[in-house]
């Protein structure tokens, strides 16, 4: 335990190397700590480390200062190996009131790095936060813990003394000294906060003083303070040569539409309501308007599919976002696209529900919703993205598909990818996937259903094309003629060819690749982005020489044409999901396998140790 209030003379430090660490800065939502996690995770990635990153933020839009369910966190686990996941248990913990402390003590593991700001724990953040006495004064918490108080409050406001600013504003710098601190004590540069710095407050000179030299002092604090006896240094990761930077979930899916405009030379309408955790979409994409991309902020969910199957009917590409609840109101407006067999893709950035339930926090649980939620028989096809750079490609792949199938694309991304963030290898344009657009323009021989005889598509036809006057709409359609109809044959008829229409997109789909043996003890599955703990835990089973496989679904439906086989080559599988059991069942149902369950709905990614050890449960019942 250490008690600080300012920095002594330079003493030695030990450098001591690791090969990862994860880290927590916590504090109430207006102590900045979203701000401050973001440009840690930049040095660290500016360093050449892997990362995986975890940002956790209130529901409320203005919670109480101080309270449990106004605590806001921002994680992540960096290495100079692969790095799977933002960590299950911490190494460093900063807690900037007694709030985050509650919340967050549990998940720092013994003998972690434990940071307070001690000027925050007074008695009325002690009384919200519900601690009867000061948890510092605790001599347990200094016996578990590598505990430092530090009044960082205080050390900031002496750092801005000669700065013009007000002393509230000089006090919002608190977090730039504990990042400055942090950034020390694992080696990272702090130039790249210092640009960024400069960027954002290029207005507010007095600002970016402040900033700047509330994190110098936070960076020298550790530098010189004989508390801090040692510091850690971490390798580069050996990653594949290229141009990296980091990127979150929701600007991955942001920049494939940008790339799909100008792969098809398209006009993107992207129409949509603002929604958590979906709307940084809208946001990202407003930015882009040369790109071809036109935004449109709708009144509510219906008008915002409504635009964007207007847009298609047009000969532009639709895409649109939401949430579950979101999506729930869009039902019908996806299954006029479905009836009309026109090219849109909706963006489903699942949320913990159900009706408004915990917006801000992730969850898995809308698979059976965009699969089976709307009236009569309604497919369209399905992709799932596995981490924020692989959403890139799935939205790419997405238009892709909807416009050479014409049919409806959902994309179920979460919370948990829209906001994390890793590094991301840009690609090279040269290698995506043509997309391939063709208007029909003649009109011999036309009619509206008319079908590719590879695909099933009917033909896509801009409107006022001379001679190529047709009716699309809900209403059952003849087949070819695209005249209305009630015929009870061709209705069954139509049914089933807008069913094998998606069934055939299976032919889009690669083979599977397994990671591990190709038959053994336990496969696991997964989908989403349980991607990188599944991965994380199979991987150390195998190292210990334990006949374990995984595979990824980024197709959901249809599902790859080889899945059947794979399965039928393990004795056990087990399917991890952030809902009660969703996949599983389908896979049950499809392939008549007996197929295990970890569901966990927390609002928080499933941890690598429960995965691990449900895993280890199954192989010892096969014994």
């Amino acid at each position: 335990m250490s008690d600080a209030s300012a920095p002594a003379s330079a003493v030695s430090k030990q450098r001591r190397q690791l090969d990862r660490a994860v880290v927590r800065f916590a504090g109430d939502s207006g102590d900045g700590m979203q701000v401050t996690g973001e440009q840690f995770a930049t040095e660290a990635a500016w360093a050449g480390a892997d990362l995986v990153t975890l940002p956790n933020f209130p529901a409320e839009i203005r919670a109480p200062a101080g309270t449990l369910f106004g605590v806001s966190s921002y994680q992540l686990q960096f290495g100079s190996r692969r790095v799977y996941t933002p960590g299950d248990r911490l190494d460093c913990l900063v807690a900037m009131n007694p709030a985050a402390l509650k919340v967050h003590l549990g998940d720092l593991k013994e003998g972690g790095l434990l940071i307070v700001n001690t000027a925050a724990f007074e008695q009325k953040n002690l009384d919200r936060a519900g601690y009867r006495s000061n948890p510092l004064t605790d001599a347990a918490l200094e016996d578990r813990y590598r505990l430092h108080k530090i009044d960082i409050t205080r050390m900031t406001m002496e750092a801005l003394e000669e700065v013009a600013l007000g002393a509230r504003e000089k006090e919002r710098c608190k977090n730039f000294f504990s990042l400055g601190l942090v950034s020390w004590i694992y080696t990272r540069p702090i130039e790249p906060t210092l640009g960024w710095i400069g960027r954002r407050f290029a207005k507010h000179a007095a600002i970016a003083e402040a900033n700047i030299r509330a994190l110098k002092t936070g960076y020298h604090f550790g530098e010189t303070a004989e508390i801090f006896t040692e510091c850690y240094g971490i390798e580069p990761a050996a990653m594949p040569p290229g141009v990296y930077r980091s990127i979150t979930g929701n600007r991955a899916l942001a920049w494939g539409i940008l790339a799909a405009a100008q792969r098809t030379r398209l006009t993107v309408v992207y129409g949509a309501y603002p929604i958590t955790p979906a709307s940084d979409i809208l946001h990202e994409l407003a930015l882009h308007k040369r790109f071809g991309v036109r935004t449109f902020q709708a009144e509510d969910e219906i008008a915002a599919i409504g635009s964007i199957i207007g847009a298609a009917f047009g000969g532009a590409i639709g895409v649109c976002a939401s949430s579950g609840p979101g999506i729930a109101l869009k039902a019908e407006g996806m299954n006029l696209a479905v009836m009309a067999e026109l090219p849109i893709v909706v963006f489903d950035i699942q949320r913990a529900g159900p009706s408004t339930g915990l917006p801000t926090k992730t969850e898995q649980a809308d698979l059976l919703m965009v699969l089976h939620g709307r009236n009569s028989e309604s497919p369209v096809v399905v992709l799932a993205p596995a981490t924020p750079g692989d959403c890139f490609f799935i939205a790419y792949e997405a238009i892709r598909i909807a416009v050479k199938y014409m049919v409806p694309v959902v994309v179920l991304s979460d919370g948990y990818l829209a906001s994390g963030a890793e590094p991301w290898l840009i690609p090279d344009p040269k290698t995506l996937r043509d997309i391939p657009v063709k208007f029909r323009t003649d009109a011999e021989g036309f009619f509206p259903y008319l079908r590719d005889e590879a695909t099933l598509a009917r033909p896509w036809v801009r409107p006022g094309t001379p001679g190529l006057e047709h009716r699309i709409g809900g209403l059952e359609k003849e087949h070819i003629t695209g005249t209305v109809s009630y015929d009870a044959e061709n209705h069954d008829l139509m049914v089933r060819l807008r069913a094998e229409k998606v069934r055939r997109v299976a032919q889009e789909i690669p083979p599977t690749t397994v990671n591990g043996p190709s038959a053994g003890d336990v496969l696991v599955v997964g989908w989403g982005s349980t991607y990188g703990t599944i991965t994380a835990a199979v991987e150390e089973l195998q190292q210990e020489g334990k006949a374990v496989a995984s595979i990824q679904l980024r197709h959901l439906n249809p599902l790859p044409p080889d899945l059947g086989q794979i399965l039928r080559q393990y004795d056990r599988i087990l399917v991890p999901e952030v809902n009660s059991g969703q996949l599983v069942r389908i896979l049950r149902a499809e392939y008549l396998v007996d197929a295990v369950g970890l569901n966990r709905v927390r609002g928080l990614p499933i941890p690598t140790q429960e995965v691990r050890e449900t895993i280890e449960q199954l192989l010892r019942d096969k014994q």
